[in-house]
């Protein structure tokens, strides 16, 4: 069954701009990084540096729009940086970027070499449909603290991604949940790609369909279905 996205009238009325893509991959086979996903880091990491030419980040006009939505719904982007903007830091920093698992390390490598927020989900640990709403300030997000599972809420206002269970990404797409996260064990998932003007939909059609060629490299055999902007 195909995962139904929506995304709230309130939302779509803060940042008119926005646009997402998905990706839908089943019968994956994940595991630790590898010289396959490693290598799509580099090269990330390498297209990322020729696209800044020098600049930092938060000077490429798409990560500028997306710090303007966040300041748009009560968050301080240079606290809470979008996950585009952060893995950028670490691709230009000493170490680069981290290795986490093939699956993990293909969509990184795709939002860091596109500079677009790329979330990936396990279609089998999300719970009834997704939506993108303003949260009410009740909503459950439970994580990980010291070691030990608790339960925080996002503020009043705060964009989230959430299924019926509660909230699956904070800040729009800056935390994601441990529930329903990507691990070895993965078969199916989702992966979100987030754009907002100046990007243009070619633009993110380019990466949808990057995403798609990269995960049958880490992943032969895979199912892969890649679904029109919405």
């Amino acid at each position: 069954m195909t995962l139904t996205l929506t995304v709230s009238d309130e939302v779509r009325t803060l940042v008119p701009g926005f646009t997402h893509l998905a990706v839908e991959a089943r019968g994956l086979v994940n595991g630790p990084s590898d010289e396959t996903s490693s290598a799509l880091l580099d090269d990330a990491a390498r297209r990322l540096a020729e696209r800044l030419d020098g600049q930092a980040p938060d000077k490429d006009p798409h990560v500028a729009a997306w710090r303007a939505a966040y300041s748009a719904f009560g968050a301080k982007p240079s606290r809470t940086r979008n996950s585009a903007e952060a893995l950028a830091k670490r691709a230009l920093a000493d170490g680069g970027l981290p290795r986490i698992n093939r699956l993990v390390d293909a969509y990184n490598a795709i939002s860091v070499a596109h500079l677009i927020p790329v979330g990936g989900e396990d279609l089998n640990k999300i719970e009834g449909s997704m939506r993108l709403v303003r949260a009410t300030g009740e909503e459950d997000f439970v994580t990980v603290a010291g070691g030990e599972e608790s339960v925080e809420h996002p503020e009043p206002g705060e964009v989230i991604w959430c299924d019926e269970a509660g909230v699956t990404c904070r800040r729009w797409n800056w935390r994601q949940g441990p529930r329903t996260r990507i691990d070895d064990d993965t078969t199916d998932a989702i992966f979100l790609l987030e754009s907002l003007t100046p990007m243009t939909l070619d633009e993110l059609r380019a990466a949808g369909e990057e995403l798609a060629e990269v995960l049958q490299k880490v992943s032969p055999g895979a199912r892969i279905t890649v679904r029109d902007p919405e």
